[in-house]
């Protein structure tokens, strides 16, 4: 034990630095990471450069990924890549009556460990994920059919803030309440009533993540190192096309806090046979006390209704939803637009969908413009920007799964074809199915066209929707929000009253806005410490990543008091 009280400290020396800076970001708000964005910065210090984490992928490529775990009784496997390569790597299937309880073996000396070396220990699995950014960028791009370097910022460093971003607020909890403190209340002429008090943050129990296929890491890190920053064992249960990410940081967390002295168990994987659909099983499980979830409303649904016993924090689908109403940069505008509508083919929780633009056209500093001009200048920015099939596959990335292909496909006749969907083709990876997005033009009055808005068609596919003014517009904005929800919200718009009106939407619906976004910050991104990512107050999301929200209710304080000696 003193061994591992010497990694403990040796951990919180190295580490104490960077939370100290992430717990003032959480607090200012402003712009910062430790997580360097460019693939040059790696390569020295212990980290893989861009050539050796290409090769540690393949080197992956048809292996078992044996993790250790008590209860395996097999291993399974079967991942596709987007791009066309079949993985071929299998992982350890769990009998899950051995392995919970195994799993919450560990509970007590992690609990003890207490919220400094919790952290400390978070912050050592990331540091050693990020030294391995090009090898998880592979295994990112691989699963989800992000291009590479989406893969490598959103998989690798932005991933990885998200994680840290968690820890520092689950820290900040924690010790919101201090360790022990000495009541005394007076009683007159007798001795005052005097009593130690001690307060133990304590774990809830075993908490499931249930993986996403499109953002394995960035979606799946924020509940992963919340729950594990708190005291509670995490059972990883990825989705079945996108398991290496998850498993390769599972691999990551159990050595290190074996090496740190702790179970590695509290952390394994929960890898599933084809079709074998055992999130439902472990969902309800009574072990199973928190659920990170993120994917279809269907599903999001069930756990909440379902999963009684545990906390469920979900994000679930939403319409996005852009209000045009003027601009004073038309150019940029339309720039902005056409590269948010564009980037990972539209795969994206935050991906604009409906555009809401007034039948008699916008003001703009290129004077007036038509609902007919805007759309068909949009579909050229667009169309310029992906024109190049090289920049194209860069941005767009490929297809994740055969259901985004078909929406796409069915897309085009919902309505008047604005910008037409086209093939482009990979020269690296021929088998990679990659389009270009579709926008089709519907007449918001029409009750078939509100059909189609009024629906998440999740991929390249967005709606110019003709409505009967900007109040109308703001009007259709509240009833998504309200109705459907929504990840972000953006306007253009030079009117300050506009501007209100939207906001107070916004303010009311409980949903994240962007405004006038003509540079290089698009609606569909978010960074860490700084912006929320959802607001858990819509039906898109019943949890914010990250606020204090997302991580209190993943722990509680017992109170031990006795007289004072």
């Amino acid at each position: 034990m003193a061994a591992a009280e010497s990694t403990a400290h040796d951990l919180i020396t190295q580490h104490r630095p960077t939370l100290d800076q992430a717990l003032e970001a959480i607090r200012a708000r402003a712009y910062w990471s430790p997580h360097p964005e460019h693939p040059k910065a790696y390569g020295e210090d212990g980290s893989l450069s861009l050539a050796d984490g290409k090769a540690a992928f393949d080197a992956l490529l048809g292996s078992r990924l044996d993790l250790g775990q008590p209860g395996t009784d097999d291993f399974v496997g079967g991942e596709v890549s987007p791009y066309g390569i079949e993985l071929g790597i299998t992982y350890p299937h769990a009998d899950i009556d051995v392995l919970l309880p195994a799993m919450r073996a560990g509970m007590r000396a992690w609990r003890d460990a207490g919220a400094e070396v919790r952290a400390a220990v978070c912050l050592e699995i990331l540091a050693r994920i990020s030294a391995r950014t090009h090898e998880f960028a592979h295994a990112v791009m691989h699963t989800s059919g992000q291009a590479f370097m989406m893969a490598f910022q959103a998989g690798g460093p932005h991933a990885q803030d998200r994680g840290l971003e968690a820890v520092a607020y689950a820290y900040a909890e924690q010790v919101r309440t201090p360790g022990a403190a000495q009541w005394s209340k007076p009683q007159g002429k007798r001795d005052p009533l005097v009593l130690d008090k001690e307060f133990t943050p304590v774990g809830r129990g075993i908490a499931l993540l249930i993986g996403c296929n499109t953002f394995p890491t960035w979606n799946g890190y924020p509940g992963l190192f919340a729950s594990l920053a708190t005291g509670n064992p995490v059972l990883v249960k990825p989705h079945p096309r996108a398991v290496l990410p998850l498993a390769l940081t599972v691999q990551v967390a159990r050595e290190v806090l074996a090496e740190a002295g702790f179970d590695a168990n509290l952390v394994a994987l929960a890898a599933e046979r084809p079709g074998e659909g055992i999130a439902k099983t472990l969902a309800v499980r009574p072990e199973v006390r928190i659920i990170d979830y993120t994917g279809s409303t269907a599903f999001g649904d069930w756990l909440e209704a379902h999963a009684r016993q545990a906390q469920v924090y979900t994000e679930k689908a939403g319409v996005n939803t852009v209000v045009i109403d003027s601009t004073g940069n038309y150019k940029g505008m339309l720039a902005n637009l056409a590269f948010s509508l564009s980037l990972y083919s539209g795969q994206m929780c935050t991906t604009p969908q409906n555009l809401l633009v007034p039948r008699e056209g916008i003001t703009t500093d290129q004077g007036p413009k038509s609902y007919d001009e805007v759309v068909a200048d949009l579909a050229r920015a667009v169309g310029g920007l992906l024109g190049d099939d090289a920049r194209a596959n860069g941005l767009l990335g490929a297809l994740v799964n055969p259901d985004v292909k078909a929406r796409l496909e069915a897309a085009a006749g919902l309505g008047e074809v604005a910008l037409p969907s086209r093939e482009i083709s990979n020269p690296e990876f021929p088998d990679a199915v990659v389009r270009t997005p579709v926008i089709v033009k519907l007449d918001g009055a029409k009750p078939d066209a509100e059909a189609a808005y009024m629906s998440e068609c999740f991929g390249p596919v967005s709606f110019a929707v003709a409505v009967d003014s900007t109040q109308d517009a703001v009007e259709l904005l509240r009833r998504t929000v309200r109705e459907k929800g929504a990840m972000t919200v953006g306007a253009y718009t030079t009117s300050e009253e506009v501007t209100r009106a939207v906001e107070e939407v916004c303010l009311e619906e409980c949903a994240q806005l962007s405004l006038n976004l003509t540079g290089g910050v698009y609606v569909n991104q978010t960074a860490a410490f700084s912006d929320f990512h959802g607001s858990g107050g819509n039906p898109a999301a019943n949890a914010a990543l990250c606020d204090s929200a997302f991580v209190a209710n993943r722990f509680r304080v017992v109170e031990v008091r006795r007289e004072a000696s």
